[in-house]
């Protein structure tokens, strides 16, 4: 069973922040440690009760955190607007003052989804040697068309129908969360964006997953992930989208244990 969410306050461009966490199994402290990071409009709660589930299956604790502008944590300013390199301050920057803040030095294991696999991706590029594995779900490597229409869509939604409203359920501030992830992906200079030859660096066991009907992204994205990190192990769901932690949870949880397990070097309880 998961912990009441708390929060811890983490330096960043010279600002305090406070974050969101969640512990799970934080009692378990001789197994491995999984970090959780959410998608472009997740939070905390958003994840509702997977993270517990996977923990359960795996047999670890887990870290689960809101990022700045999501969830309960410190929301964005209302004129602050993200740079293209958002998700890199994201993977360099605050991951790596959150997990000095909460004094974890051993190398977590990373479970990313779509911006957050794409900044679980990015924080094992920058730092090979600091995490222990990754797995990447719908993760981001390039912009595609299908992702700007998607997108667009959600936009569309937000303004004229009940979008906000259900947002706000997860977050605070559901303005900061969501246009903090819609302009920057709207914005046409984010068109350029990519990570393929920065993921090259990847030393760490890696999984990556992806719904065979995600609406945000095509099978393009894995396979390219698996050509610049040969170590990729790819899985591809079929009948799922782009959230299978919703869609076919069981698939999920039962591919991650069995990678974590393959690749634990005997340290899972």
């Amino acid at each position: 069973m998961s912990q009441a969410a708390s929060f811890v306050q983490i330096d960043w461009r010279e600002s305090a922040l406070r974050i969101e966490i969640e512990w799970i199994a934080r009692e378990k402290s001789a197994a491995p440690l999984l970090v959780f990071l959410h998608e472009g409009l997740g939070s905390v709660a958003m994840w509702k009760d997977f993270p517990q589930a996977l923990c359960a299956a795996v047999g670890c604790r887990g870290l689960v955190y809101s990022r700045p502008g999501y969830g309960r944590s410190t929301p964005r300013a209302p004129e602050e607007i993200w740079d293209l390199d958002f998700m890199h301050r994201q993977a360099v920057e605050v991951l790596p003052a959150l997990l000095l803040a909460l004094d974890i030095d051993a190398p977590p294991w990373l479970f990313g989804h779509s911006d957050g696999g794409s900044i679980a991706l990015l924080y094992a590029a920058h730092f090979p040697q600091r995490v222990a594995g990754a797995i990447v779900v719908a993760p981001h490597i390039l912009v595609e068309d299908l992702s700007v229409a998607s997108i667009a869509v959600a936009r569309s939604a937000y303004l004229e129908n009940d979008l906000r409203a259900r947002l706000a359920n997860y977050h605070d501030d559901p303005d900061s969360a969501f246009w903090g992830w819609n302009r920057i992906w709207l914005k046409p200079q984010f068109r350029d964006w990519s990570i393929e030859t920065e993921i090259e660096s990847i030393a760490c066991p890696l999984l990556a997953l992806q719904g065979v009907y995600d609406e945000y992204g095509t099978m393009k994205q894995i396979q390219g992930i698996a050509r610049a990190v040969p170590q990729t192990e790819l899985v591809e769901l079929p009948d799922c989208g782009h959230s299978p932690q919703r869609d076919q949870p069981e698939r999920l949880i039962a591919a991650v244990t069995e990678f974590m397990h393959n690749h634990n070097r005997g340290e899972t309880t």
